[in-house]
């Protein structure tokens, strides 16, 4: 069987400076020219990229048996998350599971909505007609307000809730310099990123920990997500530990805020650079809503809404990769991989395939408007929350909060953009610099 084609490259440094100086762009190049499994080296890791919907969903659907997720070791990864959700694997993945799954049952989640609304509408109050603003920096504190709140009751502006965000900006942002490779490359500069690194990880931790010791010695259920973590039991009657629930507390407020802010900025983007987009969205809300505030009943009744963030998801995907390591070799279109071999699916790859989107690059909300326009989809031509057993255990929150959200801010503001944008490929994929915007108050 024959290895999988690899593009030209560096000597030594394979592909890192292809990768390095446009990853996403590179991604798509070798999707387009070198088939459905691309081989490229990065320093001395391989990789192994997988653009067809047809092997991707193997790789989901066999997550656990022939694959394992392929997070752990990361130098950032590890420290920051631990043993939860995200990067844990097999039997102690599957236990924790269970004892987080009854916190995102729908009915509990949508007890969430009118506390979703209410830290909008403050987000709202505070910007005034005509300004620039950060949007980005603004949904950010935004969804982490909500995350906070609806996971254990700390109200935006809370010492708790500024050291988390301080904490997990300076872990983010740094992340970026780990991709681009400066700790290989770079040493004494990549010891100190790791030392910020490190000391901004101790201090969320320590906030995390005060909040959790706190609500053990409370012992009651406030109603958030936090009291059912606590009160989760196993088969055999045992709770999470302590270091466990840390883990699981910071996997939570990472993708509970990260991905649905980013996912906010870049709908703001194509709406301001789609005035036509923009114009049905508010005719839109404006017929549901009136002046009304946004509602969870409400969302039924605003189909454009939902494919605005559905398009939003397609093209600019907050998790815009999934990384998978094999168990055992493997045989994929033709090609081999061996055992341990690290494999990447790219959502923003896949998502902008010519072969299975018309007009991929195209901003087209409406298209998913269209009668049965989804189940035409090959499965996994679209995943932007993954798939299989380890798909988004918040997809449903994530999904309510960003429709409600989006909702509230547009029914006030149009925004129009007053810097250049750029994606940056980091832990989730967030607009690099910030996303610099001048809103306006809508006269409806």
């Amino acid at each position: 069987m024959t290895a999988a084609p690899s593009p030209p490259a560096f000597p030594r440094l394979g592909h890192t400076p292809m990768l390095a100086w446009n990853l996403l762009a590179y991604f798509q190049h070798v999707a387009r020219t070198q088939g459905d499994v691309i081989r490229l080296v990065a320093g001395d890791v391989e990789l192994y990229l997988l653009t067809h919907p047809r092997d991707i969903e193997f790789a989901h659907v066999q997550t656990g048996r022939l694959f394992d997720k392929g997070l752990r070791g990361d130098p950032v990864l590890d420290p920051l998350l631990g043993h939860g959700l995200l990067t844990s694997e097999g039997d102690f993945w599957r236990r924790q599971r269970r004892l987080a799954q009854p916190a995102f049952h729908r009915a509990r989640i949508e007890n969430y909505a009118a506390t979703i609304v209410t830290l909008a509408a403050r987000t709202r109050q505070a910007w005034r007609d005509g300004e620039v603003r950060d949007v980005h920096d603004d949904v950010m504190r935004l969804t982490l307000g909500v995350v906070t709140k609806t996971l254990f009751g700390a109200e935006p502006g809370s010492t708790a809730t500024r050291t988390i965000s301080a904490g997990l900006d300076t872990v983010l942002s740094e992340y970026d310099h780990f991709v681009h490779g400066l700790p290989r490359f770079v040493p004494p500069l990549g010891r100190r990123l790791f030392a910020r690194i490190d000391g901004a990880i101790a201090d969320l931790n320590h906030a995390i920990e005060d909040v959790i010791r706190e609500r053990r010695q409370e012992d009651r259920d406030e109603g958030d997500l936090l009291s059912m973590l606590l009160a989760a039991r196993d088969d055999d009657g045992c709770p999470m530990s302590a270091e466990q629930l840390l883990d699981e507390v910071k996997t939570l407020i990472l993708a509970g805020h990260e991905t649905t802010a980013n996912t906010l900025s870049w709908a703001f983007f194509l709406l301001a650079t789609h005035p036509s987009a923009e114009s049905r969205l508010h005719a839109e809300l404006d017929e549901v809503l009136g002046t009304e505030a946004a509602s969870l009943a409400a969302l039924p009744r605003l189909p454009y809404l939902s494919a605005v963030i559905k398009e939003t998801l397609r093209l600019y995907p907050p998790a815009w990769t999934v990384r998978r390591v094999t168990r055992e070799p493997w045989e994929v279109g033709g090609y081999a991989l061996p055992a341990e071999a690290r494999v990447v699916m790219s959502q923003y790859v896949t998502h902008r395939d010519p072969r299975f989107w018309e007009e991929p690059d195209a901003f087209h909300p409406e298209r998913w408007l269209a009668p049965d326009f989804e189940r035409s989809l090959p499965r996994y031509a679209y995943f932007p929350f993954g798939g299989g057993p380890r798909v988004c255990i918040g997809q449903a929150f994530a999904q309510m909060e960003a429709a409600l959200l989006l909702a509230t801010l547009a029914s006030g503001f149009r925004l129009r953009l007053a810097a250049p944008v750029r994606p940056g490929p980091s832990i989730t994929l967030r607009p690099r610099g910030g996303l610099r915007m001048r809103v306006h108050a809508r006269r409806y």
